[in-house]
């Protein structure tokens, strides 16, 4: 990534993504403008155009502002771009349809030299004008998505999607921001806070947009994006503890009915129970794997970080043990087998009791299973692991 070296006579960049945004761009850049006016902030106001075809890109630079053609479209790449090209030492970003106040950003830029990495907005502190967000984001997107976020990566952040934030430009291109659309809100967060960033929160206010056109933002569509990026990137949340309770509680009542029918009350549990439990420990287990490969891939790829312990796993976890492991468990269920069929001839392979015949064959076939599976992650993790040359770093060296 070509980064361009600060200017130190910028301090503060003001980004404003834009697509189409004629009617709201103009009285934006101008509050912009008599912010850093008023309050002697050393800055520039940088348009990072996302393909307008309505003027904005003509009107930006009649007002004096800086322009950026942004190559890829989607909200994420406009700002990627914009903190790219940006020469300020911090970045205030914000949304180029007037519902952001743009007027007061001193204490974003407080905060920030302050030794603050990222500043979020806090829209439901600061005051949200009539019509200015729709209920269904008011009381439900963001309120859930933020507690979820806070859940999953304790960023102490309660407007997790407030589009009004500023940054230290260098910190924030550290994280290698990568997402082109909407759920870039989400990764800068969430990356921020893996990374131990400092993240502060202020008031900040939001009114109605001034646009006469429907927002570029599609409530339901945009909302799973996000919910799904917040998920991927805790796969703890999303693969380890609930498949370590549907393991647990699906291998337990096998092991338990191996050895006979319970009685609980009035309630008897027996092989049809064995069935599901071990349906239950094996979709435990494949959640276990799952989580297992997207760490691997997640951070081969760079997507999240890796700790010491993680590492440490990894290296002691090599392909050839999983595989040792595997055939183990898989070589048991073919002992356990072999077992029925010789106790099936003892009968000169007559009727056998249903029950008895499924709760042995039951554990046999959960042991196949569960080994050709953690062979087949061995394989498969063995190949995510192979060292390859860093293109990356080549890249930055040669740019």
């Amino acid at each position: 990534m070509n980064n361009p070296e600060p200017d130190r006579t910028v301090e503060l960049t003001i980004l404003m993504p834009c697509l189409n945004e004629a009617e709201t761009l103009a009285v934006c850049i101008t509050k912009a403008q008599g912010f850093l006016a008023r309050s002697g902030v050393t800055g520039e106001v940088l348009v990072s155009d996302n393909g307008s075809t309505d003027g904005s890109r003509e009107i930006a630079t009649s007002l004096g502002a800086r322009v950026s053609h942004a190559p890829q479209r989607g909200y994420g790449a406009a700002l990627i771009n914009g903190i790219e090209t940006a020469r300020g030492t911090y970045i205030i970003m914000a949304d180029a349809d007037d519902s952001y106040d743009f007027e007061n950003l001193e204490p974003f830029v407080e905060r920030l030299r302050a030794g603050a990495d990222l500043v979020m907005g806090n829209r439901f502190k600061g005051g949200i004008a009539p019509g200015a967000m729709p209920p269904l984001h008011k009381y439900l997107g963001n309120p859930v998505l933020s507690t979820i976020g806070q859940l999953f990566f304790r960023p102490n952040v309660r407007d997790f999607h407030c589009g009004l934030r500023g940054f230290n430009a260098a910190r924030m291109r550290e994280l290698d921001l990568q997402t082109t659309g909407m759920e870039f809100a989400s990764e800068m967060v969430v990356k921020a806070s893996l990374a131990r960033y400092r993240i502060e929160e202020v008031p900040t206010t939001l009114k109605k947009d001034g646009r006469s056109r429907p927002p570029h933002l599609r409530s339901w569509h945009d909302g799973w994006r996000h919910l799904r990026f917040l998920f991927l990137f805790a796969p703890r949340w999303l693969f380890v503890y609930p498949g370590l309770v549907a393991f647990l509680l699906g291998s337990v009542a096998v092991a338990v009915l191996a050895f006979g029918g319970i009685q609980i009350g009035v309630v008897g549990f027996d092989v049809t129970t064995m069935v599901y439990a071990s349906a239950l420990c094996v979709i435990g287990y494949q959640s276990l794997l799952f989580f297992w490969l997207t760490k691997l891939y997640a951070t081969q790829e760079g997507f999240l970080p890796t700790s010491p312990r993680f590492r440490s796993i990894v290296a002691k976890w090599t392909a050839e043990r999983g595989l040792l492991i595997g055939l183990g468990l898989f070589v048991l269920g073919i002992v356990i087998a072999i077992v029925q069929v010789f106790r099936w001839g003892n009968i000169d392979f007559g009727q056998q009791n249903a029950a008895e015949a499924v709760r042995i064959a039951l554990p046999s076939a959960l042991a196949i299973m569960l080994g050709f599976q953690t062979m087949m992650m061995s394989f498969f993790s063995g190949v995510l692991t192979i060292p390859r040359r860093d293109t990356r770093a080549s890249a930055v060296i040669e740019s």
